[in-house]
């Protein structure tokens, strides 16, 4: 739960209101092939067949406002850091337009290159 306070009391939206509000912006940017699951428990719940209604995206908060990451998958032959600021202008714009709190930073991560052929094909870049 995302709680803000502000003169007139206490604002709480759901994580799960962001979520999939973030994972819709997102997923209708030119280029995001997918999101990407974002650290090992996403990823064994994904092997084993969970669902991930929040797959690639985290949302905390503090006094200042929203922060947000996003983990995707960009289609092979796309400019990236086009697609990252499209996303941040984007998920900022609309987070703010629909639940009236301000967006103080959007992280995104690009952990996937899809690269479509007769089948999908993902190009995986080394954490480290």
């Amino acid at each position: 739960m995302i709680k803000l306070e502000n003169a007139w009391g206490t604002i709480s939206i759901s994580q799960g209101y962001f979520t999939k509000l973030i994972a819709h912006v997102v997923s209708s940017c030119y280029g995001v092939a997918d999101l990407a699951t974002s650290g090992p428990a996403q990823e064994l719940k994904a092997f084993v067949g969970g669902s991930l209604p929040g797959k690639g995206i985290r949302v905390w908060s503090d006094h200042e406002g929203l922060f947000v990451d996003v983990h995707i998958a960009v289609a092979y032959g796309v400019n990236i850091a086009a697609i990252s600021q499209s996303i941040v202008e984007k998920v900022g714009y609309e987070v703010e337009r629909a639940a009236g709190l301000p967006v103080k930073q959007v992280n995104v991560y690009v952990d996937k290159l899809v690269k479509a052929s007769n089948g999908v094909q993902e190009i995986h870049f080394k954490k480290e």
